[in-house]
């Protein structure tokens, strides 16, 4: 269903002049508009409140505890670092094993 335009808001509000009368349309207006303020304010006050619930529920978790991390020095890095293959470090390397391939071909048939 698409919004309400200009004509369809002046055929209700016909429709609601001559159902309820001149003199009862003003005071069906107050108390729409005094539904909609308090309405506002209980889903404010809902919001507020599922906020302030959010908030006491994160405070009664305790945080991990940080443990204190001491950066390593350039040297240190260099005692640890692992030793690499200058082939292990090539992405173009392809190891072909012929029984691999065998199964492989075998799955496919």
């Amino acid at each position: 269903m698409g919004s309400l335009g200009m004509p369809e808001i002046l055929l209700i509000l016909v429709i609601a002049l001559i159902v309820f009368g001149p003199r009862k349309l003003p005071e069906l207006g107050k108390s729409l508009g005094q539904s909609l303020a308090q309405f506002r304010r209980a889903s404010e006050d809902f919001k507020r409140q599922w906020e302030d619930e959010v908030d006491l529920e994160r405070r009664r978790i305790p945080p991990p505890p940080a443990t204190a991390v001491e950066p390593l020095k350039t040297s240190e890095l260099e005692e640890h670092a692992p030793a690499v293959d200058a082939a292990a470090q090539s992405p173009t390397t392809v190891h072909r094993d012929a029984s691999v391939a065998t199964e492989t071909k075998r799955d496919w048939v």
